[in-house]
């Protein structure tokens, strides 16, 4: 509240009635009275307002300094990228390394196709062009001529039509892979070799090309095999009771050879 500048009515001088300032030293001394009190209010008034100024700025809660913006990523005017720019980009790039130029990626990569195998020739089945396979990849290994793959094929077809047979007298021989069961006493597999005349277990008989290196390593012991007919060459392995039938496959396992021996090399 603001101080009354209001002179108080015993002040007043009571002697004039008419309030005339004869007196002028006592006039002059009421207006600088007044004067000066009404300054002293003033003084006190606005003191007082700059105390509660103060005291506001003091009590006011101080707001947080902005964060600096964070460095750019683009190089400046000269072409020069800021140090902790350059040192971020580093790192990243030690954290996810190169991909080659050759490197495939799992998402796009694509199943390579298998080698395709020759198609039957001669009216053979998908099987005996399998078998037939079997014996020209196994005389191939052991380094045999060509017209040894001719003898060996023909002779398969004369003994098992080139079917991997299994012996109904020889019940182990039926828990091998097997493409048919044969009763010629206990002869198995693709040249319908014994085991019991000496050619092998019986298991591995039943492999067709353990069986065609049975045959192939007779065969090269026949003296001057080279020169000979094929179906003498035959006979001369296998001692069979119908030794001029295997001439009849000659032509057939030509056939075959031939279609198979640029797949098997």
């Amino acid at each position: 509240m603001m101080p009354d500048d209001r002179i108080p009515d015993d002040r007043i001088p009571h002697d004039d009635p008419a309030g005339r300032s004869d007196d002028l030293d006592s006039s002059g001394q009421q207006v600088a009275s007044r004067a000066a009190f009404r300054a002293r209010a003033l003084l006190a008034a606005g003191v007082a307002c700059c105390l509660g100024l103060t005291v506001l700025a003091q009590t006011r809660p101080r707001v947080a300094d902005p964060a600096p913006p964070a460095p750019a990523a683009a190089a400046d005017a000269s072409g020069r990228v800021e140090p902790e720019v350059a040192s971020r980009a580093r790192a990243r790039a030690s954290a996810s390394p190169a991909r080659s130029a050759t490197d495939e990626d799992p998402d796009t990569v694509t199943a390579r196709p298998e080698p395709t195998r020759p198609a039957p020739v001669a009216g053979l089945t998908r099987a005996q062009m399998d078998n037939a396979e079997a014996i020209v990849r196994a005389g191939r290994e052991m380094g045999v001529p060509r017209r040894a793959l001719v003898i060996a094929v023909a002779t398969a077809m004369q003994e098992s039509t080139l079917y991997n047979v299994a012996s109904g007298v020889l019940p182990e021989s039926q828990r091998h892979p097997h493409q048919g069961v044969g009763w010629d006493h206990d002869s198995v597999g693709l040249f319908q070799q014994r085991s019991s005349s000496g050619w092998g277990p019986v298991g591995r008989l039943m492999d067709p090309e353990f069986a065609t290196r049975q045959f192939l390593t007779a065969l090269l012991r026949v003296p001057g095999w080279q020169r000979m007919r094929l179906t003498d060459a035959a006979q001369a392995v296998q001692v069979s009771a119908y030794p001029g039938h295997y001439a009849r496959h000659e032509g057939l396992a030509t056939e075959v050879v031939d279609a198979l021996l640029p797949s098997v090399g």
